[in-house]
Order: structure tokens, then C-alpha cells, then sequence
């Protein structure tokens, strides 16, 4: 089996050069030692590409966690891909689409795409829903962008209770738009949202539904608050939580964002995802990405197109409120089916599962000595709690044991140190009496 060499050594030279570097080795330095392969794989030279597939397979196979019984959450969630969404998905018309720039060759995908916006607009509770984003944080990364170009504000109220990897996100794009970021803390678990001082208004308040920690939060009142400073409300929703709690618009939010990764995209060591981006039809123009509308062809037959663009950069340019001119259209895609196959009661029975299995976890966890509930605060899909020992040193312990135990919360980010634990509809009550019995012996 030859050698795959992408690169000529002139081509590597100049690389590093522009980059400043000395070697490869320095490029690759920011790598820990602990995880390089030192002297290669002990492989045969040679070996024909079967052989090859065929003992990395075996090495795969020995990784630990492959099989895991999944109670993390923290932004990725284990919940049921029906055969049905996987057969659908994957039909060769969507996962070989391109960019439906022409319509007359596009309808499929774009009736799919309205489809799609049309739910994910429901789901919110306002009028108008983009063609997706490429995932969560940077849906709320556009959504703090859209919030200062209406207000003409340059300060963004971020709530502690925002997954603190979107918040990273939303710091380092603040860097390029010039917008401040003002962090507002958790008290008892939920957003402590301070009044509006008249020198500085704020042009949203960014807060999660459920936050982090898995706490329901009042949309309500962050809501009528930014409203009376005249600022916008941004909420990034669990989509799941929209079959069992009023939708973000019904309680104020101006634009509603999240990620679709729970509705027909299973785990895949970290993507790929979808971002949600939802808004009132005041600011429908400041939308970013593709917006898919109905209209009427020559002959007067219903028909679909991309339309409304003149937000875009390559519209505007400089005077864009967004730099994205594109969308994740096969999660997208799968987003919409797995919906649609739900239906209202389905999505309703799903998010209840949920509630009702992290109910019975939560109640089965707290029982044991030394747990205690990290907030108090209601919860639905996930909840928290404080340990006597490290987070960390109980999720390793529960891998041995054959779950994957949920998401260490930092120390000093909210109440000190804990776990997140997420419970989706997968779990049965038999997994939960096992998780439950195997974490009493991971904390003594």
C-alpha cells in the first residue's frame, strides 16, 4: 500500500514559514503527548487496503465507551433516530443536493427547507424561521449580531446559564463586531437579571430555556424587562421542551435560537449539527443565511425559492448584519422529518418520557449519601448535583461500570463543582436502577 503524500517538501516549507513555525513538530506541538502515536502504527508494510480496514476495525473495537449507556447531555443528547427518519433522510435526492441557487432544478429541497422553517417557526412561537445554521452557538452568535444592528446598542447581556462553550463562541466573534459581552450570574440556578441602568441599556438579554444546568428559567420576565429598557429578548430553547412549555414567543422573545441535533441526528463525536434561528417578523430583513418562500410560478403552480437576501454579505457587504450565506440542509432535512413523524402528540409524549425519567433519576440519585442537588430549581430533561468526591473522578469510575455519567460543571461557574446528568426517552427504568446503583458505588 503506497504512502499518501498530499504535499511536496517545497509545499510543507512554505506552509510553515507563513505560519512562523520551524518543523512540523512544532506545528503539532499544542498536541499532549499523552495522546500522539509514538513510532507509528505496528502495522506490516504493505498490506492491501482490506487488510488495512480490517485491523483498524480491530483497534477500534477496543476503545472504551463505544457501548456506553448514555446519561450526559450538555448540548448532545441520546435520543431515538426512528428507521424511518434514516431511510428517508438518506435518499440520494437530499444527501446529494447542492445549493438550491436554481430553483427550477431545486424544489425538492427547497419545499423540504420550508417545511422545515415553517416547524421550527412554530416550535418557537414567532413568525419566520431561517433555512438553519451550522449549529447552536452560532445561531446565537448571529442572534446577538441581529439584537445590535436593530438597537443600535453595543452592549449584549449574556446569562451564566448559556452552555458555557456557546458563551467562548459568542466571546471570541464579540472580538471581531466590537460588541461587549456583560456576564449576568445564576442564583438558585436560574438568571439573577439585573435592572437596566439607564447609561447602558442593553441591546438584548441572551438566556437559555432550559439553561445549562438543566433549570427552566422566566422567559417571561427577562423578556419584559429588555423590553422596558427597549432591547430584544434571545432565547436559546431545547427544542425537546417545546412539547411539554409554552413556546419562547408566546412569553416575549424577539428571536428564538437552539440547537436540532436532538430531532434525527444521532451523537457523532461531535457533529455534525444544525443551528435554529428563529424571529419576530419585525426583523425579518436582519435575518441571517437563506430564507426559503413560497410563490407561484408562470403558469400559476405553486413553487419555491431562496428569497429575501439582501441581508446577506454578498448582498450588503460591509453593511450586513451577517456574514453567512448558507445553511446545513441534509440535518436540516432530517430535523424536519423526524418532526413531522413525531407530529404534535409524539413531540409531547417524547419531551414527557424525558421529564418523567429525570424525575424518577433525579429522585434515585438524590437518595444516596453524600448527593445533593447542586440548584433547586425546577428542571425537565436534565438536572445537576454536588458530589463528595470530583466530578470527574466519578465519571471515569462510571465508565468502567458501562455509563457514560453526564457533564462535569466547572468549579466556580455556578455553585461550585457537580454533574449534569441528561435522561432522554431511551432510557428505561431498568438502565436508570442500574445507573443509579453503579453511581452509589462510584461516590463512596
Amino acid at each position: 500500500m503506497p504512502d499518501f503524500t498530499p504535499h511536496t517538501d517545497d509545499e510543507i516549507e512554505l506552509m510553515l514559514a507563513a505560519c512562523g513555525l520551524s518543523s512540523l513538530e512544532e506545528l503539532f506541538s499544542a498536541i499532549p503527548e499523552a495522546l500522539r502515536l509514538a513510532g507509528g502504527l505496528d502495522m506490516a508494510d504493505g498490506l492491501s487496503e482490506p487488510d488495512v480496514v480490517a485491523e483498524t476495525q480491530r483497534l477500534a473495537s477496543s476503545n472504551s465507551g463505544a457501548d456506553l449507556v448514555c446519561f450526559a447531555g450538555g448540548g448532545a443528547y441520546d435520543h431515538e433516530v426512528p428507521a424511518a427518519v434514516r431511510r428517508l433522510a438518506f435518499r440520494s435526492e437530499f444527501v446529494t443536493a447542492y445549493t438550491p441557487y436554481q430553483p427550477e432544478v431545486a424544489q425538492g429541497v427547497l419545499q423540504m427547507l420550508f417545511e422545515y422553517q415553517t416547524l421550527v417557526a412554530r416550535l418557537a412561537g414567532v413568525e419566520v424561521a431561517n433555512a438553519s445554521l451550522y449549529d447552536g452557538a452560532s445561531a446565537l452568535v448571529e442572534a446577538a449580531n441581529l439584537a445590535v444592528a436593530a438597537t443600535r446598542r453595543s452592549t449584549v447581556w449574556v446569562s451564566d446559564g448559556i452552555h458555557p462553550t456557546w458563551r467562548e463562541v459568542l466571546r471570541t466573534f464579540a472580538q471581531g463586531t466590537g460588541h461587549a459581552l456583560k456576564p449576568i450570574p445564576l442564583r438558585d440556578g436560574v438568571t439573577d437579571w439585573p435592572e437596566p441602568s439607564e447609561g447602558d441599556p442593553p441591546a438584548a438579554v441572551l438566556l437559555g430555556q432550559p439553561n445549562h444546568l438543566g433549570c427552566l428559567e422566566d422567559v417571561r420576565a427577562a423578556a419584559d424587562l429588555v423590553h422596558g429598557a427597549g432591547g430584544l429578548c434571545v432565547v436559546a430553547a431545547d427544542p425537546v421542551a417545546a412539547g411539554l412549555l409554552r413556546s419562547p414567543g408566546e412569553l416575549g422573545a424577539d428571536v428564538v435560537v437552539g440547537e436540532g441535533q436532538p430531532f434525527g441526528t444521532p451523537m457523532s463525536f461531535g457533529g455534525p449539527y444544525v443551528g435554529l434561528f428563529a424571529s419576530s417578523l419585525a426583523q425579518v430583513r436582519r435575518l441571517p443565511g437563506r430564507l426559503v418562500g413560497e410563490t407561484v410560478d408562470t403558469e400559476g403552480r405553486r413553487a419555491y425559492v431562496t428569497t429575501l437576501r439582501a441581508r446577506e454579505q454578498d448582498i450588503r457587504r460591509e453593511k450586513a448584519s451577517s456574514n453567512v450565506c448558507t445553511n446545513q440542509t441534509l440535518i436540516a432535512v432530517t430535523f424536519a422529518i423526524q418532526l413531522s413523524w413525531l407530529g404534535t402528540a409524539g413531540l409531547r409524549e417524547l419531551a414527557l418520557r424525558c421529564a418523567r425519567g429525570t424525575r424518577y433519576c433525579r429522585e434515585a440519585l438524590l437518595a444516596i449519601d453524600g448527593v445533593e442537588a447542586l440548584v433547586e430549581a425546577p428542571v425537565l430533561r436534565e438536572f445537576s448535583v454536588a458530589l463528595p468526591v470530583s466530578p470527574a473522578t466519578v465519571v471515569e469510575r462510571l465508565a468502567d461500570e458501562g455509563f457514560l455519567a453526564g457533564v462535569p460543571v466547572e468549579a466556580g461557574l455556578h455553585h461550585g463543582e457537580g454533574l449534569a446528568i441528561a435522561v432522554t426517552e431511551r432510557r428505561t427504568r431498568a438502565e436508570i436502577d442500574a445507573f443509579a446503583a453503579a453511581f452509589e458505588k462510584a461516590v463512596r
